[in-house]
């Protein structure tokens, strides 16, 4: 057995004032006495043909280069090197245009209006349908909050050719700004093999309304009721059944859960916060290679 964790190139980009979670996972893999090593997906040098498995854990610039990406999905998934997660769970869940389907499902998520490339955007019936004075609009293919806008309505023309230019390139989502999280923040609940690890609680910082801690968000430990995980449970068991790790992120407003991205592809999984999250996460991943193996 060996594994390939997989990684990204600009180790500059997406940087974090929380531990290096690379380190955590050698660390893991250390203790299992696991043969891996750190690959950058992108690196045409790699000889993927000398592993076993590949554990896909940080390739954060793949919206970057996301054609790239997926012809390099598309390749692992020919040479037929286990994954977790699968690439077509990974192929699936890097475009949240998935979130449509998951509405579809009965499950709440944050009022969205998807905006396909090159589709003609007019925000102001969106200011009237949301009932709100402030949009936020995002890529549907995205992470770090890259070229996301909080746009009021009296101010929103200002950045209307940035837009025009924008969805030039990718699709958009369009969605009301949710004053729950700048006043409480994001809750993240993390599942290893379908089973609830531990939860987290993203605040921004005062002013801010992107979350990533890299944005100077704070992150604190929470201890969800058993009412809470039994609803996020279904999320899980209907669209990550199947799944090494799965993120799921929202709010609760009013005693309903608003999901804003089921991540599983490369979520932060912080395992930083408490022996068990690192616990829990060598024991799923020993799971997970046993059951391939048999």
């Amino acid at each position: 057995m060996k594994i390939a964790v997989i990684t990204y190139e600009d180790k500059g980009a997406y940087t974090s004032t929380e531990v290096n979670e690379d380190t955590i996972v050698a660390s893991l893999l250390q203790d299992l006495n696991i043969d891996f090593t750190f690959e950058i997906w992108s690196d045409n040098e790699v000889n993927w043909n000398k592993y076993s498995h590949l554990l896909i854990k940080s390739p954060w610039d793949y919206f970057d280069r996301y054609a790239e990406f997926k012809d390099w999905c598309h390749k692992i998934q020919r040479m037929g090197i286990p994954t977790f997660n699968s690439i077509e769970t990974i192929l699936w869940n890097s475009d949240k245009w998935y979130m449509k389907t998951i509405a579809e499902k009965g499950f709440p998520i944050v009022p969205t209006h998807f905006v396909k490339k090159n589709e003609a955007l007019h925000l102001e019936p969106y200011f009237q349908e949301f009932n709100t004075d402030t949009l936020v609009i995002k890529p549907s293919i995205s992470g770090g909050a890259k070229n996301t806008l909080k746009l009021h309505k009296n101010s929103w023309q200002e950045f209307e050719g940035k837009i025009r230019e924008w969805l030039k390139v990718e699709d958009f989502m369009v969605q009301p700004f949710v004053e729950e999280v700048a006043r409480t923040g994001e809750y993240s609940y993390l599942f290893f093999n379908r089973k609830f690890s531990h939860a987290v609680l993203k605040r921004p910082k005062k002013g801010e309304f992107r979350v990533q801690h890299f944005f100077g968000g704070e992150i604190l430990p929470v201890h969800p009721s058993s009412e809470d995980l039994s609803y996020i449970q279904q999320i899980v068991d209907a669209f990550a059944s199947d799944t090494l790790y799965a993120r799921v992120d929202g709010i609760w407003n009013e005693g309903i859960f608003y999901l804003m991205e089921l991540e599983l592809i490369e979520p932060y999984l912080f395992l930083f916060t408490s022996e068990k999250a690192k616990e829990n996460y060598k024991t799923a991943l020993m799971e997970r290679l046993i059951t391939v193996n048999t």
